[in-house]
């Protein structure tokens, strides 16, 4: 730690609080708090299931890229407006404080052991006639494209909930992709849900009684956000909803809070959670602690501008995507060449200063 430099605390390494660390570190004595010793491109964790050498690159140390902040393995466990103590009982003291726990975390804590599990799954996917996909939103779209393209011959189900997928995108965007599916022999089950406990050898049972055949199931409907230990810290009255959402103001600070900062899903910041806008956070709240550490009374803050229409591209596999843009919502190689090679995963290398 360097004598009279601020100190900026970041609990948790995803994709906001990784970014944050990395903006910042030249800046402020920088302190990342994360219960696992890497971080990981999460849009690329799909591909990995099929392809788990491509974790080499999309899984990373956080040492591997933070070259002066400091990374402590563990997770927070209570917080004040002056420290958080983590899980361990270290109590780390902050000026600036910035919270990016935007969903709880109980995979492998270091990088061999997330790519080895990599490995395992797909021993087992690879093993498997047939695939069950619990969720039609983003990640139960990707992983079925990603299993239909490189494992063409097995079959595969979605489930969902809701009454078509991809519903954070237009229904241009769920039609197009539905149609797709249907040329690879994919069975989609709408306005029904799996509960895992109801397999009976290889075979599921739908709320509506439907049985479905498969050897392996994936759940794809989203995780619990990491707001545990705010409920026992000193900003549970900034919890917006029952599902521990933050409140934030413009300059993405918990409101009428001077130091504290929230980025990523945490957020109640009304828009889909994705992770390149988490990315996006991240560099608003570097931003503004840069010009805190320089003029401590600033009005000049900079503001986050939330996306207001959904746009994404979501891949059906290496070649294929369904991208919906601000001028038109689209099928093909076209749109996967934006994403589809490589999954964004050399831009954020090159971000966090790694080779591509």
């Amino acid at each position: 730690m360097e004598e009279g430099r601020k100190r900026v605390v970041v609990v948790g390494g995803g994709v906001a609080g990784s970014l944050t660390s990395k903006l910042l570190e030249n800046a402020a004595d920088v302190t990342l708090v994360d219960p696992k010793d890497y971080f990981e491109v999460p849009y690329a964790a799909l591909r990995c299931l099929v392809e788990p050498a491509f974790s080499e690159r999309s899984v990373m140390t956080h040492s591997s890229y933070l070259k002066k902040a400091k990374v402590v393995i563990s997770t927070a466990k209570i917080a004040s407006s002056t420290q958080i103590i983590t899980d361990d009982g270290e109590i780390v003291p902050y000026d600036f404080l910035v919270i990016c726990t935007g969903s709880s975390y109980t995979g492998p804590k270091t990088r061999p052991e997330r790519i080895q599990e990599y490995w395992k799954a797909n021993s087992k996917v690879v093993a498997a006639r047939s695939i069950l996909i619990m969720g039609g939103g983003p990640v139960g779209v990707e992983m079925a494209g990603e299993m239909v393209t490189d494992f063409p011959d097995k079959k595969v189900t979605i489930v969902t909930a809701s009454s078509r997928l991809l519903t954070f995108l237009g229904s241009k965007a769920s039609d197009k992709c539905l149609k797709w599916f249907k040329s690879k022999k994919v069975d989609v089950i709408f306005n029904d849900k799996v509960n895992p406990d109801s397999k009976s050898g290889s075979t599921y049972t739908t709320n509506a009684g439907m049985k479905i055949e498969a050897d392996i199931h994936f759940w794809c409907i989203g995780k619990r956000l990491g707001n545990t230990w705010i409920e026992e810290s000193d900003f549970f009255e900034y919890v917006r909803d029952g599902e521990g959402h933050l409140k934030v103001d413009a300059n993405l600070r918990l409101l009428n809070m001077s130091n504290v900062f929230a980025a990523g899903d945490i957020t109640d910041i009304q828009e889909i959670k994705q992770g390149y806008l988490a990315g996006k956070h991240a560099g608003v709240v570097a931003e503004n602690i840069k010009k805190l550490i320089k003029d401590p009374t600033s009005t000049k803050l900079t503001c986050y501008e939330p996306m207001v229409k959904a746009m994404g591209i979501v891949n059906l596999g290496r070649k294929t995507a369904v991208a919906q843009l601000p001028f038109g919502t689209f099928l093909g190689c076209l749109p996967a060449m934006l994403k589809g090679k490589d999954l964004f995963v050399g831009g954020v290398r090159k971000q966090l200063g790694l080779p591509k």
